[in-house]
């Protein structure tokens, strides 16, 4: 009896918790560990939380920072360290610029259908505004798998595998090139005005980002459609995976200058123009934050949370601020000549006369003055400054030799050196040829180097940010979708962006193609745009056409030499040589094959409906 007397104890406690104790609810609550999906999906806190690690993970192939895609594709040359010398001896692979991000897609195309089925509690324009975020995000990571590998599997769902044995279900195949285009078009027009309740944000995807999304992918659309069929063998395959309508090239560039003029026409953006001095604003206009009216879209970075590297990586060498930084790129001669005199006259750089003789500068930076404003904001050349310092460039000096009756050169390996007359011998900053972390071509990169303190440091780094879109680009994918188009305003976006360079008004009068090739290679150089403009234009395999005479495929560099000649009117002026670095071991050559990258085996193996990109 007593055993039992305890069962029945036991059993009415439980009923007693289970009657009497579940009035307030006890068994209801919910566990302290675990996150519910109404939890998530109805709390715009978490949303915004997973909204920025997507943000984060946006891809880019040489963007956000990457020192040695710059190097590699745009405009410059390696000069850090010699373990990764093979920057230097670039021959674009097979899978150069392969991404398959459907990772990312997998998790905005989940969040998506969870917010539309558990964020009943949202405001209604909330919920727009969060639903046309993941949208903008997806159409982003889009334009990028499409701008390199091509018509991929276009996904909007989830894909969930039945454990059937038959996966042949989540195998989807390649989408048209077009298609992923027209799915591009589509859902930034479709969101753009759900975005307006970010319109003034930076750093999340509001009205105005989603149309230069819109007007970039439009304008890369039109020139695929027209210049890949201009081609003797276009690139295409049977299905469409690869290959543009020709037929669509029109359409393509209206939507693109309908959406730039849009842009324009808003009293949001202008040109930057904050800084009387042109070069400075020109270098301003990246690295200012508060009241910036130019930048359109931005990853944005924070004080030591998160930061990058990029002035740790290349600042010069004399006024480093951790004995660990470096100076990994060293801009092109051919970059820095792509920017004309402010006369109209080309950008070569004239430092011997028409009968091959030296031309004697009385100052370091004389070779430079007349020069589109841009230059300074972007590059760093001799006799000039960074953060208020002068920079120490001189690669060694010329010596009168009254035997010879000649020059000869008279050059020591340490950086810094005083000649026997007391002067500069080498500067601290070079240029040096085959040295690591010190300028071989005479140059060190400007833009994005910030000038903040410490900002080149290990402890602090950086926070400037990286521009996804601002308003420059979108003057130029104006300018070119009207010219495409034969619309006579084309001129006026380009002259608008080179009277801020310092050029006369009106200084286009007979825009080409050349020229809007041209002005965007100077007004985004190392914005990640060249690789991507050269292979749309379909002359990439031109331009980097593996030539040891090409100045572009090959990189050069231009010296500068004290003239030392006692008693001789030019004693004490500056002479410069052009010189092929050492480094820089082959030119650049891009095949064929590289216009698409390759699909990666294991992704074909995992899908045997994905269709190989040609030459591949």
């Amino acid at each position: 009896m007593k055993t039992k007397y305890i069962k029945v104890s036991v059993i009415a406690l439980i009923c007693s918790i289970l009657t009497t104790g579940c009035g307030d609810s006890w068994l209801d609550k919910d566990p302290k560990t675990i996150i519910t999906e109404d939890q998530v999906w109805n709390n715009p806190d978490l949303i915004i939380s997973l909204l920025a690690n997507y943000y984060d993970r946006l891809p880019h192939l040489h963007g956000d920072f990457n020192t040695g895609g710059m190097a590699e594709i745009d405009d410059a040359m390696w000069s850090g360290t010699f373990d990764q010398n093979s920057k230097n001896d670039f021959q674009y692979g097979d899978n150069y610029g392969q991404i398959w991000e459907y990772g990312l897609i997998r998790d905005i195309n989940l969040a998506l259908e969870n917010i539309e089925a558990y964020g009943d509690n949202l405001k209604e324009d909330q919920k727009k505004l969060f639903i046309g975020e993941l949208k903008f995000q997806r159409a982003f990571v889009y334009f990028e798998l499409v701008k390199r590998m091509g018509g991929v599997p276009l996904i909007k769902e989830q894909l969930i595998y039945d454990f059937s044995g038959d996966p042949s279900h989540v195998q989807v195949p390649r989408a048209k090139e077009e298609e992923i285009y027209d799915f591009i078009y589509e859902e930034t027009e479709a969101i753009k005005n759900d975005l307006a309740g970010n319109n003034g944000s930076k750093s999340r995807a509001n009205t105005y980002a989603a149309l230069a999304l819109q007007s970039r992918a439009m304008l890369y659309a039109g020139s695929l459609a027209k210049y890949n069929n201009l081609m003797a063998s276009p690139i295409t395959t049977p299905g469409g995976e690869v290959g543009m309508p020709a037929s669509r090239a029109n359409e393509y560039y209206e939507k693109s200058l309908t959406a730039a003029k849009t842009i324009l026409g808003s009293s949001n953006y202008q040109l930057y123009r904050s800084n009387p001095n042109l070069g400075e604003n020109f270098y301003d206009m990246l690295n200012t934050k508060d009241g910036n009216t130019e930048v359109i879209f931005v990853k944005d970075y924070l004080p030591i949370l998160k930061s990058h590297y990029f002035a740790y990586d290349n600042i010069v060498r004399s006024i480093s601020e951790d004995n660990e930084s470096s100076s990994a790129l060293s801009p092109s001669l051919s970059l820095v000549e792509s920017f004309d005199y402010l006369d109209g006259t080309k950008g070569t750089l004239r430092y011997k006369d028409a009968n091959g003789d030296y031309i004697f500068y009385d100052n370091l930076s004389d070779i430079f003055e007349g020069k589109d404003a841009r230059l300074y904001g972007t590059v760093i050349y001799p006799g000039t400054t960074f953060k208020n310092t002068a920079v120490n460039m001189q690669a060694g000096v010329y010596v009168w030799d009254e035997e010879t009756g000649e020059y000869r050169l008279s050059v020591t390996p340490t950086l810094g050196a005083n000649y026997s007359d007391g002067g500069l011998w080498t500067g601290l900053d070079g240029p040096k040829d085959n040295e690591r972390d010190v300028s071989n071509t005479g140059f060190y990169i400007r833009k994005h180097v910030t000038d903040a303190a410490l900002a080149s440091t290990r402890g602090t780094r950086a926070d400037n940010w990286w521009p996804w879109f601002r308003l420059g680009e979108v003057y130029l994918n104006a300018a070119e979708a009207a010219f495409e188009l034969g619309d006579p305003t084309a001129v006026n976006y380009i002259n608008t962006l080179r009277e801020r360079a310092g050029f006369p008004a009106n200084s286009i009068s007979n825009l080409t193609m050349d020229i809007i090739r041209n002005e965007r290679r100077v007004e985004l150089a190392f914005e990640d745009h060249r690789y991507h403009d050269l292979r749309r234009w379909r002359i990439a395999h031109e331009v980097w056409n593996g030539s040891n005479d090409s100045e572009d495929a090959v990189v050069y560099g231009l010296y500068p030499y004290r003239v030392v000649r006692p008693g001789h009117p030019d004693d004490g002026k500056f002479i410069y040589e052009k010189i092929r670095p050492d480094r820089f071991r082959q030119p650049r050559f891009f095949r064929m094959a590289n216009y698409y990258a390759s699909i990666h085996q294991n992704d074909l193996n995992n899908n045997p409906k994905l269709v190989k990109n040609p030459f591949h």
